[in-house]
């Protein structure tokens, strides 16, 4: 986050922090037949894993633009 000062906070880690568990979770599926039953269940953790690492990013976003307003 970068304010209209120039100040400059760094974002938050939480790709670098999941990413091993989201590299493990697509190697795995990636040797699954398509759409199959166990295919769509490990696509589910991914897509539940990606949606984390958002919200923890617009979590921080939010609670710093809080504190500085």
């Amino acid at each position: 986050m970068t304010l209209s000062t120039g100040e400059v906070f760094p974002g938050a880690k939480s790709y670098r922090k999941l990413e091993a568990k989201l590299s493990r979770l697509q190697y795995l599926n990636r040797h699954k037949t398509k759409f199959s039953s166990n295919w769509k269940k490990a696509q589910l953790k991914i897509a539940q894993l990606h949606s984390k690492i958002a919200n923890i990013r617009k979590d921080t976003l939010h609670k710093r633009a809080y504190l500085l307003g």
